[in-house]
């Protein structure tokens, strides 16, 4: 059994996420020495690890409790993780075209930008009217 500083060391979580996380319900409430300190299994510190890679890959946590479920349940079908991943997938592709839309936009403030005083400089008045910038990277 490891206390949670050995399992925030050895998930790369921090102690506060660790809580975060048993009070969400992903991880069960583990069992407390006499004194009320945690103590975390090696399934605890895996369940830990799995949240962290799947947040990681930018899962929401509803995404991940459902993921954990089909995973405490090995004899069900996956094509529910498939259809959370689908939809992950397609929600990472659109902020890719949102994050190209900025870039474009960010570039194009900066070649405008003439270097001269902050009264004339092209990226402040386009930050300051949306209307001026070529596509809408909101």
């Amino acid at each position: 059994m490891l206390s949670i500083g050995a399992v925030a060391k050895d998930t790369g979580l921090k102690v506060p996420t660790i809580r975060f996380y048993e009070q969400e319900g992903l991880i069960g409430p583990p069992p407390r020495t006499e004194s009320g300190r945690r103590l975390f299994s090696d399934k605890d510190v895996r369940r830990l690890t799995f949240i962290r890679h799947a947040r990681t890959l930018g899962f929401e946590l509803a995404d991940i409790r459902s993921l954990l479920d089909l995973a405490d349940h090995p004899e069900r079908p996956c094509c529910d993780a498939d259809r959370i991943a689908t939809r992950n997938l397609e929600t990472v592709r659109l902020r890719i075209e949102q994050l190209r839309a900025l870039e474009q936009e960010l570039s194009r403030m900066i070649v405008a930008c003439s270097g001269g005083a902050a009264s004339e400089c092209r990226i402040i008045e386009s930050l300051n009217d949306h209307n001026l910038c070529s596509n809408d990277h909101a």
